[in-house]
């Protein structure tokens, strides 16, 4: 108001100072979008009558940061801008809102997708090759040189970006370990049980994260969210009692995976608040290249029989037949990684919880089929309500506004 009325005293001003009135109108934060208008309106009303040729930008108080509103004076300004060249691409077919629509589901079925295919050439290999240190190895050192070649070529937004420093790089290096530990955590329960045991058995990893994040953060749940994960519970130790693949081995590195993934998200939340201008891809490279130099060592004190295991298939299958597998499934583990993280930077948490509902049903059923595994009635009700719990849960965070914590990969 008190900006409107210096304009409205200096009407009788010549115009380039009635131009520079109109330009100081300033632009508050928390602006509600009526008041924006009207300044909007007046100030274009007091450029036309000033014969301004520059038109109207609001300008922000010194000190003051941009509000969530910018006012600006064309109209195709508020447009929502295309995220990357998917949706540039589609944008050009279909508009903009449209667009934006289409390139999530195709992410997601994209995700979808290459996390499928990877499940099932991760179990064949561990079906003739039992070396789930090995492989995870593979996995994170074909994601480096891949994250390497795009770098080097010039497509920097497709792998590290940017050099980071050394305080980016601590922030970094926690939830990077633990991604890691909990990689290798989970080829190790592959390698042992039935894929979609496993899964089932990773339904359990929110309540992992609500436990430390209390532990940790000191941030208290809601009560019906922590309600909404006895399901989940029950549902796994049915499941686990009757699945005719459950062994020790498979089902305590489950659990060492969801508790190392719950470390990794409760640590990315108090950590990568120091990260700035790096994407969730570049996060991702950097995560996987720290990776590679905790798995690698492992091979030589845990699997050190490996070597001969190595030269066996290679004679069996042939090198290229062996090797070929192996860069598939490393290739397939960090693009489809990639783009769960794709498809996280455009949905909520919420939603992209319940996008990993879904892709656990539809890992277990594509695995079930693929392998002929048999279920037992009580593993599938166990399968079912673990499932059910999970959706439960990103339902109840929904509702009762608890924050879920954010996940790295």
């Amino acid at each position: 108001n008190q900006a409107i009325m210096q304009a409205c005293t200096s009407l009788s001003a010549p115009a380039p100072v009635l131009c520079r009135q109109a330009a100081r109108v300033p632009t508050r934060a928390g602006l509600v979008a009526p008041r924006a208008a009207q300044l909007r309106g007046f100030a274009g009303g007091l450029n036309q009558a000033a014969g301004c040729s520059r038109a109207f930008q609001p300008a922000l108080r010194p000190g003051r940061r941009a509000s969530n509103l910018q006012v600006h004076a064309s109209a195709g300004a508020l447009e929502p801008q295309p995220k990357d060249a998917v949706e540039r691409t589609l944008s050009k077919f279909m508009g903009p809102s449209a667009a934006a629509s289409a390139t999530t589901l195709t992410y997601i079925a994209i995700w979808y997708g290459l996390n499928v295919a990877f499940n099932l050439q991760n179990k064949v290999i561990f079906n003739y090759f039992p070396y789930p240190w090995f492989v995870s190895s593979v996995h994170v050192v074909v994601g480096t040189i891949y994250c390497a070649v795009f770098y080097l070529i010039g497509l920097k937004k497709a792998s590290f970006e940017r050099p980071i420093t050394t305080e980016e790089l601590g922030a970094i290096s926690g939830p990077a370990a633990m991604h890691a530990i909990g990689h290798v955590a989970a080829n190790l329960s592959f390698a042992a049980v039935a894929i979609s045991l496993t899964h089932t058995v990773k339904t359990l990893e929110p309540a992992f994260n609500v436990a430390l994040s209390q532990l940790i953060l000191g941030q208290s749940t809601p009560a019906p969210v922590i309600l909404s994960l006895i399901p989940v519970m029950v549902g796994v130790a049915a499941a686990s009692a009757a699945d005719l693949s459950f062994n020790w081995t498979g089902f305590i590195s489950a659990m060492v995976s969801n508790l190392t993934f719950g470390f990794r998200a409760v640590w990315s939340k108090k950590a990568m608040t120091t990260i700035k201008n790096l994407s969730s891809t570049g996060i991702y490279a950097y995560t996987t290249l720290i990776s590679v130099f905790i798995c690698v060592p492992g091979i030589f004190f845990f699997e050190r029989g490996v070597w001969s295991a190595i030269r066996t298939q290679v004679a069996l299958k042939g090198a290229g037949q062996f090797y070929g597998a192996l860069l598939s499934v490393g290739l397939l583990y960090h693009l489809y990684n990639q783009f769960a993280f794709n498809t996280l930077s455009r949905i909520s948490p919420v939603s992209h919880g319940v996008c990993n509902v879904v892709k656990r049903v539809v890992i277990i059923a594509t695995s079930v089929l693929f392998f002929g595994n048999k279920l037992t009635l009580q593993t599938k009700v166990g399968t079912g309500i673990a499932l059910l719990g999970t959706y439960a849960y990103t339902e109840a965070v929904k509702r009762y506004k608890a924050t879920p914590t954010p996940k790295l990969a």
